[in-house]
């Protein structure tokens, strides 16, 4: 169990208020009381109340129970869409009220119940949602968006970075299209997206700001054509369709959009390379001790990146492997980095380790300096916290080149391809003296006769832009939603 930043309860990911208001919901439909809910699976009805307001978590036994007493499948109940109209409504006005920009207005709670109408919820939805858009602010300082990273990083690693309910959901995506196995082939992906309703559109003049927009007036998805790589066009579309079927709503804080972004990326990792293909190839590579992310790219036509991440989000699951990935430019600085395997990444004072500097003995770094970057390059390095093997790859798709790398403890390199590596380094980093410090005759001879012209990374020293979804130009979008509406 885990609680957002506005202290709503989710359990794997789901909201507690729509699980309560779909039970609800569904023992209505079918003429129950709470007592006689309550007598089919032997709970007091107090029980059931306190699920129904969202106050209480039910284990995965009970829910099982609810569902076979009220004749339903257990994904019905656990479906993030909201049973009504009227559901979503209160759900969202419950949403309004804890926001900031509600309560300076210091009015009272107000009680949602069974006798406000309905109109009257959409008037004061829309008003809220209004109130929050005009007092909207940047979405978030550099403090803060580092703080909510770091954050989301300690949850991700605290669940082995599986997220089952997810994996479900891609699951009874692609077996509504009857996929047997392989690359999602495009008109399987085309399938998919006609399944729930929406067609893709390639096309030329995405706003900038954008990597999709989704017209749900029209149900479409545009997307712009890229070469094939974790930001391809299969899998930029199938991050726009899993914030529907994620039951995604506007992000409230940058925090909330930061988990979206995980979780779409993680939907769209899973319909590419399917739980059910890659545990057992896995499993079975694992056994003849010759585990490479390669094969995952190879197999699925994915990028090295995201075969990466994707072995990250079942090796502790299936595998028992704690691991680390790490994606980093020519000069060190971390743009992403996961582990739950005790390596130790620098990091700054709020514990965000983005926008850091790799130590230059580590793989990431040792990559760029390869005879074959762009093949996969194995090293053991050791550091502070322990003995690593790692695997670094440049992608040279890339505006610069990113090294990817995944990396294990030295007791589990025995399981990898590439094990008979014979380089090895040392690190003291982030706290010894290592690379963070010149030599010292290098300093003596050189210190106070040099002085450097920074490049600024100005993005670093400003405010994120205002708006829900950052960095995006509503104009922009409106406009080129209005122009391609009438094709």
């Amino acid at each position: 169990m885990i609680k957002d930043s506005q202290n709503l309860v989710y359990t794997d990911g789901i909201d507690l208020v729509t699980f309560g208001q779909r039970l609800r919901h569904l023992r209505r439909m079918r003429g129950l009381t709470l007592a006689e809910l309550g007598e089919r699976i032997d709970r007091a009805p107090s029980v059931l109340s306190l699920m129904e307001n969202g106050r209480r978590e039910p284990k995965l036994s009970l829910i099982e129970q609810l569902a076979a007493a009220l004749s339903v499948p257990v994904t019905e109940l656990l479906s993030r869409q909201p049973p009504s109209r009227r559901a979503q409504l209160e759900i969202a006005l419950a949403d309004a009220q804890q926001d900031p920009s509600y309560r300076r207005l210091g009015l009272p709670q107000l009680k949602i119940g069974a006798r406000v109408p309905t109109d009257v919820l959409e008037h004061l939805v829309a008003v809220a949602a209004e109130l929050r858009t005009q007092q909207s602010k940047p979405a978030a300082t550099p403090e803060e968006a580092r703080a909510a990273n770091a954050a989301l990083r300690d949850a991700m690693r605290e669940r082995g970075n599986y997220f089952d309910l997810i994996e479900r959901e891609a699951a009874g995506t692609l077996r509504t299209v009857g996929y047997s196995g392989g690359a999602l082939s495009q008109g399987m992906l085309i399938a998919v997206m006609n399944h729930h309703g929406f067609a893709i559109r390639y096309v030329q003049d995405l706003p900038r700001s954008v990597r999709s927009l989704t017209d749900l007036r029209n149900h479409r998805i545009y997307v712009k054509q890229e070469p094939v790589g974790a930001d391809s066009p299969r899998a930029v579309v199938l991050q726009a369709l899993g914030h529907f079927l994620l039951g995604h709503q506007v992000p409230r804080d940058f925090a909330d959009f930061l988990r979206q972004r995980v979780e779409v990326n993680y939907f769209a990792a899973a319909v590419l390379m399917p739980e059910t293909a890659v545990a057992p190839l896995l499993d079975q590579a694992k056994k003849g001790r010759d585990l490479a992310v390669e094969d995952l790219v190879d197999l699925f036509s994915v990028s090295y990146e995201m075969a990466a991440h994707r072995f990250t989000n079942l090796a502790t699951h299936h595998l028992g492997l704690p691991c680390h990935f790490a994606k980093n430019d020519a000069s060190g600085i971390i743009y992403k980095a996961y582990e739950n395997d005790g390596v130790i990444f620098p990091a700054d004072p709020s514990g965000a380790i983005e926008g850091q500097r790799l130590c230059r003995q580590w793989s990431g770094r040792q990559v760029f300096g390869a005879a074959d970057r762009f093949s996969p390059y194995c090293q053991y390095s050791d550091t502070p916290s322990g003995t690593y093997f790692c695997v670094a790859q440049v992608d040279p798709r890339a505006d610069r080149g990113f090294a990817i790398t995944l990396g294990v403890p030295f007791e589990h390199s025995r399981w990898f391809r590439g094990r008979e590596a014979t380089t090895r380094t040392h690190s003291a980093c982030p706290d010894g003296e290592c690379c963070s410090r010149p030599p010292a005759a290098l300093a003596e001879r050189w210190e106070g006769q040099a002085w450097p012209s920074a490049r600024a990374h100005s993005h670093i020293l400003s405010a994120l832009p205002a708006g829900s979804f950052p960095g995006v130009d509503d104009a922009d979008i409106y406009e080129f939603l209005d122009h391609h509406a009438r094709d």
